[in-house]
């Protein structure tokens, strides 16, 4: 299992366009990824999953990816989030 942190940047926080991004990114991976921002978790190939966290600008949250690709969806996911959020 591998994981990385990140803080929001976006100033409108995790919104529907971005959501939608992530989870087709997300499903390109065999490995199982999750989003967790403090007492919340959701798996990011579930579009309802990542809206519902409410993700907002400045927020920390951790990325963790668990599965035979892990290393190449931690490594591309964390590009994605500093690209997108």
């Amino acid at each position: 299992m591998m994981e990385f942190k990140y803080t929001i940047t976006d100033s409108e926080g995790i919104h529907a366009r971005p959501a939608g991004m992530l989870v087709k990114q997300a499903a390109g991976y065999k490995s199982d990824i999750k989003i967790t921002k403090g007492e919340k978790s959701a798996d990011a190939k579930r579009i309802f999953g990542v809206m519902g966290l409410g993700t907002k600008a400045g927020e920390e949250i951790t990325v963790t990816a668990d599965g035979e690709d892990e290393e190449t969806a931690v490594s591309e996911l964390e590009v994605f989030f500093k690209e997108n959020l």
